[in-house]
């Protein structure tokens, strides 16, 4: 089923075992993302065992970002989990590019996130994770422990400490209004990366996140119109 919703521990457990491969926990390599987000990241992909965050800013384009580091790893073959975002449905997934047949749903874990979580982590190559208000600094290192150890990609969505690096929306804007009437089309939004060792250096970008789900399939925007599903386009780096 595409985008399937993983409700259960038996249900979570059935998806884990199927997603599990022994060549995908090889820790040199390193998950391909869309060629305008690979300049924020040091070995410009996912490099697994990693823990990449997205903080969660306040701005729609947040949840976009979240998304977008998905799509290439999973059209190249690559399990996805998105844990405790209920408000993501298959249709949003889709509309960015993201592989369906590769992707589960775990909109509420309940009171065992972590658990939840670190099952995932066992047998899927990028693990999203909206991280609740009450996770511990133990709990939390004890997730990133494990993404190094299963060589897969952990990706908290909210505050996280100690990640080896954290992107960041940090402001946005909306085109497609006119005077007072149109259609929202595509947001401009500026990205931050900063993180340790290879990324301490910080990175900006600015780029176009598609807005509008008319919008044809995935390619470069040209310029003057609408941003195409799947697609980000580069409008600044440095």
């Amino acid at each position: 089923m595409a985008g399937r919703m993983v409700r259960g521990s038996a249900a979570l457990a059935g998806l884990v075992r199927p997603a599990s491969a022994p060549e995908s926990t090889d820790p040199h390599q390193t998950l391909p993302v869309l060629p305008e987000l690979a300049g924020l990241l040091p070995r410009r992909g996912l490099r697994r065992g990693s823990t990449v965050a997205v903080g969660y800013s306040g701005h729609s384009g947040s949840t976009s970002l979240m998304l977008a580091l998905l799509v290439e790893a999973s059209r190249a073959g690559s399990w996805c989990a998105v844990v405790g975002v209920p408000a993501l449905g298959a249709v949003a997934a889709a509309e960015l590019g993201i592989a369906l047949d590769r992707l589960a749903l775990v909109p509420h874990p309940g009171p065992e996130w972590a658990t939840v979580v670190a099952a995932l982590i066992d047998g899927v190559d990028v693990v999203v994770a909206a991280v609740p208000d009450t996770v511990s600094a133990s709990v939390a290192d004890r997730l990133a422990a494990r993404a190094r150890q299963r060589g897969s990609v952990l990706v908290p969505y909210g505050r996280w400490t100690g990640a080896d690096l954290t992107l960041q929306v940090r402001r946005g804007r909306w085109e497609g209004l006119g005077q007072g009437r149109g259609r929202l089309r595509r947001r401009e939004v500026t990205i931050s990366a900063r993180g340790r060792g290879a990324a301490v250096r910080p990175k900006e970008i600015r780029v176009w996140l598609p807005g509008d789900r008319s919008t044809g399939t995935a390619g470069p925007a040209p310029a003057g119109s609408a941003a195409r599903r799947g697609s980000l386009t580069v409008v600044r780096s440095g």
